[in-house]
């Protein structure tokens, strides 16, 4: 049997990324929203007043701060890990260039500044409820969780990169490894 041709190859990547999004983002940022302004009867409102309109402006700077930060995020783990967002097809490779130089999680971050920024641009209390569970949930399953298997997959070098680099909250300047990725 001869090997995939690299057309085959790269369309079953792009397969294995959009199960993952459709999976797992889209849920986050438009199927559990879209629920929530359904039960809660919330609707898309411009602001009249000053403080309004300052958060709604606020809310989709917050959003295409998301949208920059995920897109980036997985193109790192697409490009430098080899792998996608799923816990079920994760990265190969240890990935801590790009935003990753900076915050440990800018994927999370990227998707929680969305949810934020939705709950803002609505002016919703019960989606700004949402994006505090979605950060309390990724709080306790990023530390309980996922960073153990990193650790166990990744060894030293991602122990390293956890001391050096923040979980949430971004550094200043960039983080530079001086150690190489391995799988």
């Amino acid at each position: 049997m001869s090997p995939p041709r690299p057309f085959a190859v790269k369309r079953f990547v792009l397969l294995r990324h959009l199960i993952a999004i459709v999976i797992l983002p889209v849920t986050v940022t438009a199927l559990v929203p879209s629920w929530i302004a359904q039960r809660y009867h919330v609707v898309l409102r411009a602001g009249v007043s000053s403080p309004a309109i300052l958060l709604q402006a606020t809310g989709v700077a917050a959003a295409l701060l998301g949208i920059v930060l995920f897109v980036s995020s997985l193109s790192r783990f697409a490009t430098d890990g080899r792998g996608t967002l799923a816990p079920w097809d994760p990265p190969k490779l240890l990935v801590v260039n790009g935003p990753y130089q900076y915050v440990r999680n800018p994927m999370i971050s990227g998707v929680l500044f969305v949810v934020l920024g939705e709950a803002l641009i609505l002016l919703s209390v019960a989606h700004a409820a949402w994006a505090v569970f979605f950060l309390v949930v990724n709080i306790v399953y990023i530390r309980f969780v996922e960073e153990p298997q990193l650790a166990r997959r990744f060894g030293p070098g991602y122990d390293v990169y956890r001391a050096s680099v923040p979980r949430f909250v971004p550094r200043l300047r960039p983080w530079q490894p001086r150690f190489r990725a391995k799988p």
